[in-house]
């Protein structure tokens, strides 16, 4: 094996390189290595190299990048895929340096640091003004309890603080494990003295600290954010600091970076920032570059793929085969993750049909992949999501039925504290296709933008649909529904459900608008790869 280095990498995941018995480490920097691409099996790189197109057609033997640190923007997966080389990452090795520097702004607002630190160097002895408050017996709201987010937690607990948490994919075992109080966001808002996010920018965080949320918070509510600048409306935050409902806010990101010093927030004395450097350590470092020498050399000896980041290279018969299926396995579980109420302990994936009769651990991960996607700050494929979804407590079950079908489906259910929620699908011309939900037949393309409902069966809720949509200029391309066939009492209405496809993401505010018919039980959008 010819292992390319082409940046700086730890001493230590070097020397495991130049361990391995027959393989040669070339130690390059990234004006020189591509001179050596030609023959690297493995290609380790950081930051500053761009591996594109061009790139990988340098490296025919290439069979996986290592990227030493957490993203992977610099690296095209599409490209890379497409050539058969896996790449890897390194995420989680940051995690008690972000978790660190949070516990380090805590403590910089509670005892007003860097306003005591700027007075005293300016000659002054404010000893009176810069009074300071402890973290013992303070409430901290964590929203998030990914691998940043539970360290986060160990360390508050060490400072004797209370700790309640928000993660709508954490199981209650796994809460319980760490010692905090799963609760919902309002309560969260309502309670915490101390709110630090650890989530992923998606659709649904996005400027979560909102006008609203603020309204619910204590006065004098302090707030930190390591995570992702996104997920705080700034002028919402900038509001909140003046009207004194939010005493202090630590950041460390921002929704422009790099903040100038025109941003509105430094105006307010209450704000400490940091140039985004919540995992920029040393020791931070050493870790990724050792666990990354690891990945790499663990792929190549056994070919166990750990913290890949795209999708493994198939055959071009296993792809003709089951690739199809994949897709569908993987937007049934997006589908199903979006129209999900409650926190999700169990999944139980089964397959009818010749399907049933193969090899599936790529639809089960694939599945898995999807109901994971909307909520993971990683990116999830084929390779990670089965130990995602066990690192967060999911117990994940499989049942094959090769019996002689009319057609090859797939069928998830996701149980969670709320219930269990049914979705199956099929391949038709090749495309992934909605059967049924929840046991109720409604048959739509699993693409683009979608509304799903539930109500009850009584006349005027189509028009509705059509009314409200209409209205709010939102074209709808196809309309599937589908009702049970018995019902549950004499005098009370079928159930039905309805899937409509839309030409644009319906808002929430939409949505709201929908339930204001009463046989209306519940509307969500989705939003699926077109």
């Amino acid at each position: 094996m010819n292992i390319l280095i082409a940046e700086p990498l730890a001493a230590a995941g070097v020397e495991l390189f130049q361990s391995q018995p027959g393989w040669k480490t070339i130690l390059s920097n990234p004006k020189e290595y591509s001179q050596h691409l030609a023959d690297a099996d493995a290609l380790l790189v950081r930051s500053a190299v761009q591996v594109n197109q061009a790139v990988l057609e340098k490296a025919p033997r290439l069979r996986v990048i290592g990227r030493a640190g957490v993203g992977v923007d610099n690296v095209d997966l599409d490209a890379a895929t497409a050539a058969g080389v896996l790449v890897m990452n390194t995420p989680g090795g940051n995690a008690i340096s972000v978790a660190e520097h949070t516990l380090a702004l805590m403590l910089a607002m509670a005892r007003r640091i860097p306003q005591a630190s700027a007075s005293t160097r300016a000659g002054k002895w404010e000893k009176k003004k810069f009074m300071g408050t402890e973290l013992r017996g303070k409430t901290l709201g964590v929203i998030g309890l990914g691998s940043i987010g539970r360290e986060v937690v160990k360390r508050a607990r060490a400072f004797e603080m209370k700790v309640v948490a928000h993660d709508p994919y954490v199981t209650p075992k796994i809460a319980e494990g760490l010692g905090v109080e799963l609760t919902d966001l309002c309560t969260l808002y309502r309670a915490s003295d101390y709110i630090t996010l650890h989530v992923a920018a998606t659709a649904e965080t996005a400027g979560m600290l909102s006008h609203d949320a603020f309204a619910l918070m204590k006065t004098g509510v302090r707030i930190v954010n390591c995570a992702r600048g996104e997920l705080v409306d700034e002028p919402a935050l900038v509001e909140a600091l003046r009207s004194g409902k939010v005493a202090d806010a630590a950041l460390d990101v921002f929704a422009k970076e790099p903040a100038g010093p025109d941003n509105p927030l430094f105006a307010s004395d209450g704000v400490v920032a940091t140039p985004h450097i919540g995992g920029s350590t040393e020791e931070a470092q050493e870790i990724v570059g050792v666990r990354i020498a690891e990945q790499v050399v663990e792929y190549l000896k056994t070919g166990v793929a750990i913290n890949a980041v795209n999708m493994p290279a198939l055959s071009p018969e296993q792809y003709h085969a089951l690739g199809p299926y994949a897709e569908l396995s993987e937007r049934l579980g997006t589908f199903a993750a979006y129209i999900a109420k409650g926190n999700p302990s169990r999944v139980r994936l089964m397959y009818f049909g010749k399907i049933a009769g193969n090899n599936t651990n790529l639809l089960r991960n694939a599945g898995l992949a999807g109901l994971l996607s909307r909520s993971s700050d990683r990116r999830v494929n084929l390779v990670n999501a089965g130990q995602l979804a066990g690192q967060r407590g999911w117990e994940v079950a499989e049942a094959h039925e090769p019996r002689a079908v009319h057609t090859d489906s797939i069928r998830i259910e996701l149980e969670t504290d709320a219930g269990v929620t049914t979705v199956e699908g099929a391949v038709f011309l090749g495309k992934p296709r909605l059967l049924q939900v929840d046991g109720i037949l409604c048959e739509v393309a699993l693409t683009g933008c979608l509304l799903f409902m539930k109500n009850r069966d009584v006349p005027g809720v189509i028009g509705h649909v059509g009314t409200v949509l209409g209205r709010n200029e939102i074209n709808i391309a196809n309309f599937s529904l589908g009702r049970r066939d018995t019902v549950t009492s004499p005098s009370e209405p079928l159930e039905a459900v309805a899937v409509v496809s839309t030409d644009q993401l319906v808002p929430e505010s939409v949505l709201a608008q929908l339930h204001q018919n009463p046989a209306v039980r519940f509307a969500r959008s989705v939003e699926l790869k077109s």
